[in-house]
């Protein structure tokens, strides 16, 4: 059978080793009648779990918070922040519980965390519970992410909880079991910052350094190199969920991760027909959070995390303002560098020449101006030979076709194919790198709610089938070819929803 949960999880917590005031120790609520929905087998053993014990009726009482395992000292995080750009004081996980840090088989700590856990003393008036749709999207588009190799907290299993919950009618509860290498967050700065806790400051980013960027010691200002390093991958971070056509849905700082992962996964959505305006979440009316909108609310985002430890880079407030402002000035550049890298790749372009950048935009102005389907439209332009050849005509139409004006995309292709010339790697190695960065699969809107209007009937094969076909998105899996396909007008998603 495998391991007892007593020894299962080796912990080695850090969080909970700091002051009281930056957490609330507390349990998981057991819930009745706990059912497992699935474990995900490589993620256990990359974590040294046994994958077999977590599918026992034991393992499953942990994944679902029934059993707290040895070692572990669950806790809920305290933090504040800017919802919607609106101030909120006091904020923490109101559904969540961390069990513990684990780590895994690269030497890396790793939070084990169970979404839906029940009400924390940060509950702010909810049940602290989850139903099922939010928790299957979270697998799906996490895991989906994972495999797409952009950073993303991961998810460990899903449990169903023989419970109901309550939100605009009665669905069954359900628990994620999830994994980051952290759960701190631009708002967990915040909270201390508004209490003017500099000590509390010191003591969480010297924690953060520690865990997330040691290299951040060897600087002559490592507070300094901290906010660097967070600018940094957050630029990375952002231009490569823009490559991939992921829309985040709440970019509030509390839902941006310290580490650089993708972390809260709510209305969040990838776009079938392309738009930078393009929204889902129920709750952005004014599209706050918008695709192409995206870099600049990270760099607002960040804008906040750099006031939350001026104290720290400098006593003088004047002489830290100017050293977090140069660093902040820096997110444009790093964000524009790894865009424009990402998106040569992705039309195939290898070596640097002027106007490749304006080549890439201008394949999306056409997109957006034309209502092409964001995957396909790069997918299929990956097949395409350098000169327009008769025989693989056909090829090209498969192209333009998902262009309203097919004129406009051939013109395109003109002058794209033009570029190519310029090119020295060979063809085949051309079209092979270009598959390597633009995914055949995605989640896409109207399968996930395939599997959740399926999930309600208590029939979990479309997510088993979703999970296995997007966990190898840049494959082309002739057998699964339909889950490439955009919805039909009748199954378009114009919304999605926190679950909260």
């Amino acid at each position: 059978m495998g391991l007892t949960s007593s020894n299962q999880f080796k912990f080695d917590n850090t969080y909970s080793k700091l002051p009281e005031h930056f957490f609330a120790r507390l349990d998981p609520t057991p819930v009745q009648k706990p059912s497992l929905i699935k474990v995900n087998h490589l993620l256990a053993r990359h974590l040294g779990l046994d994958p077999n014990f977590l599918e026992t009726p034991a393992g499953t009482d942990v994944l679902v918070g029934n059993r707290v395992p040895e070692g572990a000292e669950p806790l809920a995080m305290a933090y504040s922040g800017h919802q919607f750009g609106g101030w909120v004081p006091q904020l923490g996980d109101g559904r969540a519980i961390l069990l513990g840090e684990i780590i895994d088989s690269e030497g890396r700590r790793q939070d084990v965390h169970l979404k839906g856990a029940g009400r924390t003393p940060f509950s702010r008036n909810g049940d602290g519970r989850a139903w099922i749709g939010p928790i299957l999207r979270e697998y799906i588009l996490s895991e989906a992410m994972a495999a797409l190799q952009i950073p993303t907290t991961r998810a460990l299993a899903v449990t169903t909880t023989g419970e109901t919950v309550m939100r605009e009618a009665s669905f069954p509860g359900a628990v994620l079991a999830r994994v980051a290498s952290s759960h701190i967050r631009v708002g967990t700065f915040q909270l201390f910052s508004a209490r003017q806790d500099v000590e509390a400051l010191q003591l969480l980013s010297n924690h953060v350094i520690d865990r997330h960027y040691p290299e951040a010691k060897n600087s002559s200002n490592k507070y300094l190199a901290l906010l660097e390093g967070v600018i940094t991958r957050q630029a990375e971070l952002i231009a490569k969920w823009m490559a991939v056509g992921f829309i985040h849905g709440v970019m509030n700082t509390d839902n941006m991760s310290i580490s650089g992962e993708t972390i809260d996964y709510g209305p969040c959505a990838f776009m079938d027909t392309y738009h930078p305006e393009t929204t889902f979440s129920s709750i952005d009316r004014m599209g706050r959070y918008a695709y192409a909108k995206q870099p600049e609310m990270a760099l607002w985002n960040l804008s906040r995390f750099a006031s939350t430890i001026l104290p720290l880079i400098n006593p003088n407030e004047e002489t830290a303002v100017k050293a977090a402002t140069d660093r902040l000035n820096c997110f444009q550049e790093n964000f524009d560098l790894v865009w424009s890298s990402t998106f040569r790749s992705k039309i195939g372009l290898l070596g640097h020449h002027d106007g490749d950048t304006g080549l890439a935009q201008d394949l999306l102005n056409c997109m957006a101006a034309n209502k092409a389907d964001f995957t396909l439209t790069f997918r299929r332009l990956c097949d395409l030979s350098t000169s327009k050849d008769t025989k693989k005509s056909n090829l090209d139409v498969s192209f333009t076709t998902l262009f309203k004006d097919q004129s406009a995309a051939e013109y395109w292709l003109v002058k794209w194919r033009a570029r190519l010339r310029l090119e020295e790697q060979s063809e085949l190695d051309r079209q092979t790198n270009m598959r390597a960065m633009n995914p055949t699969y995605i989640p896409r809107n109207h399968r996930v709610e395939e599997v959740i209007r399926a999930a309600l009937r208590e029939d979990f094969s479309p997510f088993e089938k979703l999970v296995d076909v997007l966990s190898l998105p840049f494959d082309d899996q002739p057998k699964k070819f339909d889950f490439q396909n955009p919805p039909q007008q009748s199954e378009i998603v114009l919304e999605t929803f926190c679950g909260t």
